[in-house]
């Protein structure tokens, strides 16, 4: 992709580099997930700034979007969680992590049916019972976080593999006795029916705080690099923008496919990181990335995909400075 002289503006800033191209950019992102970067993304910034058409298309896991990388459909996951991307790059996917997209402690849940009368009190009742969660996710990691913190032997659970909305269909209908997933709407069905394990204060104790990630294809990133760093700057921006002014909240929730009232509840609970606080917290020799890409690397481990022993290759913040 060829660099031009030219900029555009985003909320009357301008400033960011723009770039032509000869075909499409294909990025991966969530409903009812809401990020501030979905009001340049509605108002065609992304497509203007990398002087091409930007194709978003939503997926319900971060597996699925791993698997439309490898198989050439996205080039760019946007909100991809730690836990399918350390899944990818243990199998030895050819993706890297190129930033932070959104920081949370409230992103998702593990919600315990009411009728199932199970609480953190007596939560080794759940062993023998059946637990929803969309596996090898941040969803599973935070059920196995949940589960250690109360003792719970996860071998002697049955795991049902669901998205979010089916799970929530199955907590619903007690097939299941908890489930665990993200997303306003799906969490929103699940509480109708049932109450979160554990607290944001007790899951906070447990460890249980992420971040989820941008990656991008080797291939997206040897091929067009001026269009990742392009992106990464137009995310920034749209970040900034947001922080400052908070007008366009109705064009958010919209595009997330949420009610205006849910989408101010879950971005209540998302922080995004700016290029700084990026490079400061989380990509600095003892950050966050350091610390939970090997633990998650190692919790997720299989005889096929093994842990990485240095994961420092599948990173790459050059398009963030």
């Amino acid at each position: 992709m060829k660099k031009i002289l030219s900029c555009i503006s985003l909320a009357a800033v301008t400033g960011i580099a723009t770039s032509t191209a000869s075909a499409d950019v294909n990025v991966a992102y969530f409903l009812e997930w809401a990020t501030p970067n979905q009001v340049a993304k509605v108002e065609k910034v992304y497509d203007e700034a990398l002087g091409e058409k930007v194709n978003w298309v939503n997926f319900a896991t971060g597996t699925a979007m791993t698997e439309a990388m490898l198989s050439g459909d996205i080039d760019i996951a946007f909100s991809q969680g730690m836990t399918p991307f350390v899944n990818a790059v243990n199998a030895n996917a050819p993706i890297k992590m190129v930033g932070i997209a959104v920081a949370y402690g409230a992103g998702g849940d593990c919600v315990v049916s009411d009728k199932s009368g199970i609480s953190k009190e007596n939560a080794t009742e759940l062993e023998g019972q059946s637990v929803a969660v969309p596996l090898n996710t941040m969803s599973d990691y935070e059920l196995r976080l949940t589960l250690s913190s109360l003792d719970v032997d996860i071998t002697k659970i049955k795991i049902v593999d669901q998205e979010p909305a089916d799970a929530a269909v199955s907590l619903a209908d007690g097939a299941v006795a908890m489930a665990c997933g993200f997303g306003a709407d799906s969490l929103s069905k699940m509480k109708e029916v049932g109450k979160p394990m554990l607290t944001l204060d007790e899951k906070t104790a447990a460890g249980i705080t992420s971040f989820d990630i941008v990656s991008v294809t080797e291939k997206f990133i040897q091929e067009n690099p001026e269009a990742v760093k392009t992106f990464m700057e137009v995310t920034s921006q749209a970040n900034a923008d947001f922080a400052k002014d908070q007008s366009k909240m109705d064009v958010i929730a919209k595009d997330a496919g949420l009610t205006l009232e849910k989408t101010k509840e879950q971005m209540a609970g998302f922080s995004f990181p700016s290029v700084e606080e990026q490079m400061a917290e989380y990509f600095n020799e003892d950050g966050k990335v350091a610390k939970v890409l090997p633990f998650m690397g190692n919790m997720f481990a299989t005889e096929a995909a093994p842990a990485k022993d240095d994961y420092s290759s599948v990173i790459d913040t050059s398009f963030l400075k």
